[in-house]
Parts: C-alpha cells; sequence; structure tokens
C-alpha cells in the first residue's frame, strides 16, 4: 500500500503542477507555521489544547464547550479582519498579507481545539494532518485521493489509523498549495472589498467572520466525537 502512495504522490500537487521551487517552498513554510502555532501555540498565542481545556472547564458539555470556542474565535476572526481593512489602500499593502497567515493560524487553532474537544490527540500526525484538511473544504478529498490514502475522502478516517510520515508530508504540502492558490486567487477581491477606509473594515470583518464559520462547520461535520476506545461515535 505504502508502494502505491510513493507512485502516486506527484498527483498531490496536480492543481499547481506548474509551481516553482519557490512556491513548493513557501507551501511547505505556510503548513509549518500553522502547525507550529495553529496547533501547538507560540507567545502570548495559545496552544489548541490550553483553549479546549479552558472551554471545558467553562462548559458542562463538550458540545457547549465546541459552540464556545467558535464563537470565541469568531470575534477574532472579525476583529482582524475589521483592523485588516480599516486603514483602506494606505495600509492594505502590509495589512492584508498578515491577515491572510493570521486568519488561517487562527482557523487552524479552531479546528485542533474541536477536534481536541472531541476527543482527537491533537499531538499525533495524523490528526494534526486532518486539522490541515478542513481548512481546504471540499478540496479534501482531492488531497487525500491523489496521496492514495483509501478513506473514502472521510478526514475522520485519516485520524484514527497510522499513516507513514512521508505520506502525511505530502499531505501537508498538498493542502500548502492548495491554501497558496486561494489566496492568490481571492486576493484581488479581499483587496478589492478593503480598499475603502472604515467601510473596508466592516467588508473584512464580515468576509473573515464567514470564512472561519465555514470553516468550523466543516470540522464539525469532519471530526465526529470519539469513544473512549478511539472509534467515532457518529
Amino acid at each position: 500500500m505504502l508502494g502505491r502512495w510513493r507512485r502516486r504522490s506527484a498527483e498531490v500537487q496536480d492543481p499547481l503542477a506548474a509551481a516553482s521551487r519557490g512556491d513548493d517552498s513557501r507551501a511547505s513554510a505556510l503548513v509549518r507555521r500553522l502547525l507550529a502555532v495553529g496547533i501547538d501555540g507560540r507567545g502570548p498565542f495559545d496552544s489548541a489544547a490550553a483553549v479546549a481545556a479552558d472551554a471545558r472547564r467553562r462548559h458542562p458539555s463538550t458540545e457547549s464547550a465546541v459552540h464556545a470556542v467558535v464563537r470565541r474565535h469568531t470575534r477574532m476572526a472579525a476583529a482582524g479582519g475589521f483592523a485588516t481593512g480599516v486603514g483602506g489602500l494606505v495600509t492594505l499593502p502590509v495589512a492584508l498579507p498578515a491577515n491572510v497567515l493570521g486568519f488561517y493560524v487562527l482557523a487552524t487553532r479552531t479546528v485542533a481545539a474541536i477536534a481536541d474537544l472531541r476527543g482527537y490527540d491533537t499531538s499525533r500526525p495524523e490528526v494534526r494532518s486532518a486539522v490541515l484538511l478542513t481548512l481546504v473544504g471540499a478540496d479534501a478529498t482531492d488531497v487525500l485521493r491523489s496521496a492514495g490514502i483509501p478513506t473514502g475522502g472521510r478526514i475522520a478516517a485519516l485520524a484514527t489509523q497510522r499513516v507513514p510520515p512521508a505520506v502525511l508530508m505530502l499531505v501537508n504540502k498538498g493542502v500548502g498549495f492548495r491554501l497558496l492558490a486561494r489566496t492568490a486567487s481571492s486576493g484581488l477581491f479581499r483587496a478589492g472589498s478593503r480598499a475603502v477606509p472604515v467601510l473596508g473594515g466592516a467588508a473584512g470583518a464580515g468576509l473573515d467572520t464567514l470564512m472561519l464559520r465555514r470553516i468550523a462547520k466543516h470540522a464539525e461535520r469532519a471530526l465526529p466525537p470519539l469513544g473512549r476506545d478511539g472509534a467515532r461515535t457518529s
């Protein structure tokens, strides 16, 4: 099975087959940043496990804790989107790239905290790759299929099996390429919607809120609660 994964590994980068070596490096660097900051935390930015533990203490049930995590991070995404657009075109060239990276770091922590609350071990490489896959929505199925991972496109199936590190690296890089492609394709729209001071802030807040909620909903569907034996309960 590993041999089949390796033979099909080149397909992971199909959507960006013409990408340069620089793009390959950028995709890998983006994934490393999302894992290191979005899941493990850095400096004042708490880890996903710490966020999950705090929500677990404050709320009586797993699902109420999950909803609290989503609400908290949605507010943070809105604040980040507003801050990016409030200055208009004057600040946009600097603010927008930082906002895009910050948004995906925030989205990664949201999903990882949901996974933690539902019983997944976010220190496991398979779970970390599953968290990344939720960021690309429907494209996750293509990434898994291209890597030859037999999950039927189900992200939770990846999170609950053992996968060779080399294959997970391909999955992660496939996610990185798709996030870079989305960032490039949506850049003009983001810039246009945030070009006018103050109004641009409102537009940015609305867009980032919508995107964060969409990713969180996808994660809630893709990562159902695990039982005590590690099996999915739904």
